[in-house]
């Protein structure tokens, strides 16, 4: 079953997304990136580029001829489903391939019509029986 981790009060999602993405690369997971649009995806491709600072995430769309042994892949659309390590969810939906995948992760800033929309994907998560870790990022570790 899939494990689902909220990231919660976060200040900039992107910089807490790149952030987690570089994680998941040093660890050899592969990540698929879920935007709610293209200007979302070129937004996160820029950063992805950029971050870290003395280097780049490789990444690239899961249409792309070297999407099955690229570590981080990037759309708007959640087809196909290239590898089933890590989805992060940028959309304000449920992506309705989440359960293929090992681990889901939703980050959530400080907005307030953002954490209501997090908390409906929470409940639908909830009532469907899965686990959920959240991680208040708002708290000193």
């Amino acid at each position: 079953m899939t494990q689902i981790d909220f990231y919660t009060h976060v200040d900039d999602k992107l910089s807490t997304l790149c952030s987690l993405a570089a994680k998941a690369v040093a660890k050899g997971a592969r990540m698929m990136i879920l935007t709610p649009d293209a200007q979302t995806t070129e937004r996160v491709d820029r950063m992805l580029w950029m971050q870290p600072a003395i280097g780049f995430l490789p990444h690239c769309r899961p249409q792309h001829r070297l999407a099955p042994v690229t570590p981080i892949l990037l759309d708007h659309s959640a087809d196909p489903v290239v590898h089933e390590d890590v989805l992060v969810n940028l959309c304000n939906d449920c992506p309705p391939v989440f359960s293929r995948y090992e681990r889901l992760i939703e980050i959530v800033g400080r907005d307030e019509a953002d954490r209501e929309l997090a908390r409906a994907r929470f409940r639908f998560y909830r009532e469907r029986g899965y686990e959920i870790r959240t991680h208040d990022l708002s708290r000193p570790d």
